[in-house]
């Protein structure tokens, strides 16, 4: 949750230049032979030699992956080394492209470009990369990385008017929110054309003179790709999840009639399952059943997953208990795993296509409130039912 509070703290911090200001400057800029030219290196795993142009060496890529590509993704999705999976930004050759050949713009996340050459398998194409600090194209586009001003000035860094003929751009349509297409032409000379949302409907996409059908132009969000999300939320979360089982162990020992030892063996094993359940329902079942669940709101699809997740633990604990310690403690788990269900949930609220950052905003400006005390009260009483005989 912490990192999705960050993004958009972050996309408030980022400044913008006043339209006027902005054109202004823009008009002094150097342009073509005499622009400051920037061209990523050679010296990258992925690149394969280089295509010669007047402006210099342009790295070549292929569409065919490496395994070391593969695994690059492997470690992204499950968060290793995800914050510096990245390449340089600038100009690369997708095959031999000439200058007539089609010009895709893209973020500095590896995973990015290595999802648009991989869609494009015999096709020659050039690859401008913007530098989104490795940050995907639909994230960095919110957030600004991915914006007029970055795509003006490495169109000028990149010497591209001297090596195409044409003056056409494909974007991604993810990329919206933060270009503004009639800008990129004034400024640049370029005009932006909006390519389809996924990368494997690019080739018939260009092979139908760069028009998107209605398909094309609709973001879904499918089993797999929730799938494909789970690991890095759900690793996240597990760090913090690790610093809770230990407490939960030693408290569960506490209390009783029993001593220390047999106490942590039935109380306190049982807390640490309730807690791994709760983080189960919350990063792993709730995104995966995400469309059935009830309600818009992360934190009450959450919250009704880990309703039914205390649910069945308490079913499997109640012969166990009797009286009062049983009550609270039963009532303390079906505060306390919901809770953290629903906490645990809303880290999925900057991946889905269900949410936007003013809905966001607002469900944490209830839902924050609604799980601590939640969280807090059943915990107090799991913990009140230990010393009760």
């Amino acid at each position: 949750m912490n990192q999705k509070k960050n993004r958009i703290e972050d996309s408030k911090n980022v400044s913008f230049q006043p339209v006027e200001a902005f054109l202004e400057t823009a008009k002094g800029r150097p342009r073509g032979k005499e622009a400051q030219l920037s061209l990523p290196s050679l010296d990258q795993p992925f690149v394969e030699g280089s295509v010669h142009t007047e402006i210099g060496e342009i790295p070549r890529v292929f569409s065919s992956l490496a395994l070391a590509d593969r695994w690059g993704t492997v470690k992204a999705r499950w968060g290793v080394g995800r914050m510096h999976y990245t390449i340089e930004p600038g100009l690369y050759a997708l095959g031999n492209p000439d200058g007539h050949s089609p010009v895709l713009v893209t973020a500095s996340y590896k995973m990015s470009f290595d999802r648009l050459r991989e869609a494009l398998p015999g096709r020659q194409a050039w690859i401008l990369v913007l530098d989104t600090d490795g940050i995907n194209v639909w994230c960095a586009a919110g957030k600004g990385t991915f914006g007029t001003e970055e795509l003006v000035r490495r169109i000028a860094s990149s010497g591209l008017e001297q090596i195409v003929s044409h003056r056409e751009l494909i974007l991604p349509q993810l990329s919206g929110p933060g270009v503004a297409a009639y800008k990129v032409k004034k400024l640049s000379g370029f005009k932006v054309i909006y390519g389809p949302i996924l990368t494997v409907d690019l080739p018939l996409f260009l092979d139908s003179g760069l028009k998107a059908t209605g398909e094309m132009r609709q973001k879904r969000f499918t089993i797999r790709e929730r799938v494909g999300l789970i690991p890095i939320e759900l690793l996240a979360a597990f760090k913090w999840t690790l610093l809770l089982l230990p407490v939960f162990f030693f408290l569960g020992g506490l209390g009783g009639s029993s001593g220390f030892w047999a106490n942590t063996l039935s109380h306190g094993l049982f807390a640490v399952f309730a807690v791994l359940g709760a983080l189960a329902s919350g990063s792993v079942l709730t995104p995966l059943l995400l469309p059935w669940l009830p309600g818009r709101a992360f934190s009450l699809k959450g919250m009704g997953m880990g309703v039914i997740t205390a649910c069945i633990f308490t079913v499997f604990r109640v012969e166990n208990l009797g009286g009062w310690q049983g009550s609270l403690e039963i009532l303390g788990w079906f505060l306390l795993i919901p809770a953290l269900s629903a906490f645990w949930a809303m880290n999925f609220t900057g991946a889905s296509t269900y949410t936007s950052l003013s809905g966001v905003k607002k469900e944490m400006k209830w839902a924050i409130p609604f799980e601590i005390s939640s969280g807090v009260i059943g915990f107090c009483l799991w913990l009140v039912s230990r010393f009760i005989t």
